[in-house]
């Protein structure tokens, strides 16, 4: 099986630097190189939008963004590529830290993307919210009943309790900016709450989560509020609500993820990526890149999708969300030792 693995990675990254090389080779100065860990389809609507309107041809390479950091890794200044964008901000974070990005000085991004979803010193910028939040059977709990993430570990939650595998990066991230707000200790015994009150083994996927609340066989759950969107849109009638967590006086409010992008350290079309990035963070851009996954604008001034909207506003923990890699070790580590799969 390791051997299995390794010839996919090998093949995955020969590919896409086959790719790379391809794109070079064919690179004009109205044209822009994108390495994207987002599905191509979310990004067919608003890439195009942007190419009818200024004509720069946006050449789209996708795949995992571990293999995609590698590949970045080792081409060094002989990469063609100009932006790289993902579906975390631990993995922003992880490409800073590997030094792939320079720093972008734009009013515009300051503008448009709020500070705490963005970099500190502006390597990467936030353009789509993901708000992981608590999803609950609307025939079994009263909203009255909820609060937030952490009273999730208190008794009465005891085998009512469903989430997602620990090894996937949206529960990372969220224990990692725990730890911002709680401490490691504190985070640890609210992640061993939650193991405490399972009703059954994490799931793989957040619709898992969802699915099992359906059929009985937990009563709360946390997951990305664009999973159940999508199960909302085909059935409005789901017996299953969201609840936005954590919006007491004093508490920190929900926890968004962030679709992100960052220019490249070695640009090709450094200029154009940028009139790039600014232009995803417009207006008119904005829902173009969130409407497509039923996800929220970063900025402040555009309004949500009209199915998006009937959920109500929401109060968001404005941590900086680089702490969503800067603590994701942390995160892991703790999640192991807390026993939670």
């Amino acid at each position: 099986m390791n051997l299995i693995m390794a010839n996919r990675k090998t093949l995955m990254m020969l590919i896409i630097m086959l790719l790379l090389f391809l794109s070079a080779v064919s690179v004009f100065a109205e044209e822009i190189v994108v390495l994207s860990a987002r599905d191509k389809y979310l990004t067919r609507i608003p890439f195009n939008a942007f190419t009818h309107e200024t004509g720069i041809k946006i050449r789209l390479v996708t795949g995992k963004i571990d293999e995609l950091l590698e590949i970045l890794k080792k081409a060094g200044a002989n990469s063609p590529a100009d932006m790289l964008i993902t579906v975390d901000a631990g993995s922003l974070w992880k490409a800073t830290q590997a030094d792939l990005f320079q720093p972008i000085n734009s009013d515009i991004l300051t503008k448009n993307v709020p500070s705490h979803l963005r970099d500190p010193n502006n390597h990467w910028f936030g353009l789509s919210k993901r708000a992981r939040t608590i999803v609950y059977s609307s025939q079994r709990v009263q909203p009255s009943e909820l609060s937030s993430y952490e009273d999730l570990a208190q008794p009465k939650w005891k085998n009512r309790l469903c989430l997602r595998t620990s090894k996937k990066v949206y529960n990372q991230s969220l224990v990692a900016m725990m730890i911002t707000k709680n401490g490691v200790e504190g985070a640890e015994n609210i992640i061993k709450g939650w193991v405490h009150n399972l009703a059954e083994d994490p799931y793989e996927k957040d619709t898992d989560v969802i699915m099992a609340i359906i059929h009985d066989r937990c009563d709360v759950g946390i997951v990305n509020h664009y999973y159940y969107g999508r199960m909302f849109k085909r059935d409005p009638n789901i017996p299953v609500n969201l609840f936005w967590a954590s919006q007491g006086e004093g508490e920190s409010g929900v926890y968004v993820d962030i679709s992100g992008a960052g220019v490249l350290k070695y640009a090709t079309n450094k200029e154009l990526a940028v009139k790039f990035l600014n232009w995803l963070s417009s207006e008119k851009a904005q829902n173009l890149f969130a409407n497509s996954n039923m996800e929220y604008p970063v900025n402040p001034n555009v309004e949500p999708n009209p199915l998006v909207q009937v959920w109500g506003d929401f109060k968001q923990n404005i941590d900086n969300i680089s702490q969503s890699g800067a603590n994701r070790d942390a995160a892991i580590e703790l999640m192991k030792k807390a026993k939670y799969q």
